[in-house]
């Protein structure tokens, strides 16, 4: 073959597949910041750039994207806590007053307060189960039913046995990983996490949305939540990633020795590890090698907590509803992480497919027979900001594209909208009470127009990758 032409099918295959418009142009910077950290990379399909695509300085990789790899996992082309997610509870109440939201988030406050304490929520055993069956525990413990359960990313379990199962993860990670994680379970917390009180303002598609429980004036709440602590351990105990906050470097400087050296049974597996763990750089890990199945082991376990995690705060806001609120408990919609690294098939072969900030979309042949998901296809929440709109949406026709992947928001083309000037105040002129974590007196907040959070959706339903359901539209926030 002509050495050109060589060179522009390898550039064809490699170059990332970039998801974007004219107002809203994929950022050059980031860009190359993706294909520097894809270029040695063993793709199993060109790199995916979505909307809502930037790069946070302290992270290795830009946020909205999605990588397929054949044979090695890379832990730097995701977050270094995995399973961040969103979730989206229905309510069973009338929008209620200001008092009852009062009330409410007050509760939200006085359960998961910040500045956090060091309650300790799981017995150490609990936090081994967690890591184990993740939504299965947290089912038991809180009593959650199989519909919800059904409505979690992968049914909120993730098998270890692929990977040497719980015996192998009770001697792969240290007794302090799973002492640490007792801490916070549950907690949410300020920054770009929030616990967000919405009505659904308007609906597309009525069938999906019956089928997905969402009605038109329904109460709903949001909420973005991490993994837990587990989940943040386990990232910086697989490498050494360039977010690493204080804390961590002081559990790992224990934790990591413990978990990579002293259990080293050859002198070649003790420089193996060194080199993997401990170097600049986070090196990829080789998928088939049995450090490559101890790697996908503690992902597994770090996945399950995340799930277990965000079902104990499910379980809380509900109840905090109901009693604030009142009606019947509410049921959940979806919860999604946006941080993952699963085995799946890419282009008929599996392949490790890492997702940094956006959200897993299943058509509904993917999904498991006889759920909701397996005929309305994988729901997605695309959430703007406080002052706009976010949709509720399901999986497009050709969501293969953009390897299964949706953005997790557009916050981002939110913000950007408004500096640049192509976005203005809301002209119905809502506005969000925005609680804070202080407990201070809420501020109302006007809201913009939705041309932001409706560029980012627009991209993604022009090109099949999503399909919209429904729009909510936010009252009230804590964050």
């Amino acid at each position: 073959m002509d050495v050109t032409l060589f060179t522009r099918a390898v550039r064809a295959a490699t170059d990332p597949r970039v998801f974007d418009s004219p107002d809203m142009p994929a950022d050059p910077s980031a860009l190359d910041t993706l294909r520097r950290g894809t270029a040695d990379a063993d793709l199993a399909a060109p790199p995916v750039v979505l909307p809502d695509f930037h790069h946070k300085r302290r992270l290795e990789m830009p946020s909205s994207i999605a990588v397929a790899t054949r044979e090695s996992i890379r832990p730097t082309l995701t977050s270094a806590s995995v399973n961040c997610g969103m979730a989206l509870i229905a309510l069973n109440s009338d929008v209620p007053s200001r008092a009852a939201i009062d009330t409410f988030f007050r509760g939200v406050r006085e359960r998961y307060p910040h500045p956090t304490t060091n309650r300790r929520d799981l017995t150490r055993t609990e936090v081994f189960l967690a890591a184990a069956r993740g939504a299965g525990f947290g089912q038991e413990r809180w009593g959650v039913h199989d519909d919800d359960v059904e409505r979690i990313e992968e049914h909120g379990q993730l098998d270890l046995e692929p990977y040497g199962g719980e015996a192998r993860l009770r001697k792969e990670l240290p007794s302090l990983a799973f002492q640490l994680a007792r801490l916070r379970f549950g907690t949410v917390g300020p920054s770009n996490h929030f616990v967000e009180l919405q009505t659904v303002e308007e609906v597309y598609d009525r069938t999906t949305a019956d089928r997905l429980g969402v009605r038109e004036g329904q109460l709903v709440l949001q909420y973005h939540a991490g993994g837990g602590v587990l989940t943040g351990e386990i990232g910086r105990l697989f490498g050494r990633r360039t977010d690493y906050p204080r804390h961590l470097r002081a559990a790992m400087a224990v934790e990591k020795p413990l978990a990579h050296l002293a259990t080293a049974r050859s002198l070649a597996q003790l420089r193996q590890r060194l080199a993997l763990y401990f170097s600049e750089g986070c090196p990829p890990v080789p998928r088939h090698s049995d450090e490559g199945r101890r790697l996908m082991l503690a992902n597994a376990a770090a996945m399950n907590y995340g799930f277990a995690f965000r079902m104990a705060t499910y379980a809380a806001l509900r109840a905090l509803a109901v009693s604030a609120f009142g009606g019947a408990p509410g049921r959940l919609v979806v919860d999604s992480p946006h941080n993952s690294v699963y085995e799946e098939e890419v282009e008929g072969d599996l392949a490790v497919v890492h997702r940094h900030n956006s959200c897993r979309a299943f058509a509904a042949e993917r999904m498991r027979p006889g759920t909701v998901f397996a005929t309305t296809g994988q729901a997605v929440l695309v959430p703007g900001t406080h002052r706009t709109s976010s949709y509720l949406a399901v999986a497009g026709e050709r969501a293969a594209d953009s390897l299964h992947s949706a953005c997790h928001g557009a916050g981002t083309v939110v913000q950007q909208y408004a500096d640049r000037g192509l976005s203005a105040s809301d002209p119905a002129r809502h506005s969000t009470l925005r609680y804070r974590y202080s407990g201070a007196d809420p501020e109302s907040v006007e809201h913009y127009d939705d041309r932001g959070v409706d560029a980012a959706v627009d991209v993604l339903v022009t090109h099949e990758l999503v399909r919209p359901v429904a729009r909510l539209r936010p009252m009230a926030v804590l964050h």
